[in-house]
């Protein structure tokens, strides 16, 4: 099993910065890829970003190209999104995936294992 623990989550003005942490631990964990996807109150959860672990080829919404980086640190097994600019339209809780399997990476039912999720607020 594979357990995803996020971190980094918080409350920030409109044009400021946050970085999310992903750390994944449990049975020798291997991935395809990782994600992050978002919910806000009332909405689906979305897709935001994910990178190809052995080729870190990333992949990100229309809605945060430009403002949100996603990264990984293989030694650590921890992807991480940075965000900048972040709008209110940003505030959601964002939760981390991983696959273990080649599928997809914008889809969340192609995703195999999810973290609890943290929480992210942008005040105006």
């Amino acid at each position: 099993q594979v357990q995803l623990v996020e971190s980094g989550g918080g409350l920030v003005q409109a044009g400021g910065s946050l970085r999310l942490s992903c750390a994944a631990s449990g049975r020798t964990f291997s991935a395809y890829a990782m994600g992050w996807f978002r919910q806000a109150p009332g909405k689906e959860r979305e897709f935001v970003a994910a990178i190809r672990w052995s080729t870190s080829i990333t992949y990100y919404a229309d809605s945060v190209k430009g403002r949100f980086t996603i990264s990984r640190d293989n030694g650590k097994n921890t992807v991480y999104l940075h965000m900048n600019s972040l709008q209110p339209e940003d505030t959601a809780v964002y939760y981390c995936a991983a696959q273990n399997t080649i599928a997809g990476v914008t889809t969340a039912a192609r995703y195999d294992y999810w973290g609890q999720g943290t929480q992210v607020t942008v005040s105006s």
